[in-house]
């Protein structure tokens, strides 16, 4: 896989590389599973979240008045 990247973006890349002291590739690989785990956690507390509002809907409205 060829990655095409913008002169800031690479510097950011090597920057973040330098800073974790990995490779570019690692550095890649480490921020597309962080924004993976992000996105599945977000997605995983957006579900429980609306399931909790929608079991205690009646509560909800009772402590809002």
């Amino acid at each position: 896989m060829t990655l095409r990247l913008s002169p800031e973006d690479d510097r950011a890349l090597t920057l973040l590389a330098e800073a974790d002291g990995v490779s570019k590739q690692e550095a890649t690989v480490r921020a597309i599973h962080e924004a993976a785990g992000r996105r599945v956690r977000r997605d995983k507390l957006a579900e429980l979240s609306a399931g909790a509002r929608e079991r205690y809907a009646d509560l909800l409205d009772r402590l809002g008045q």
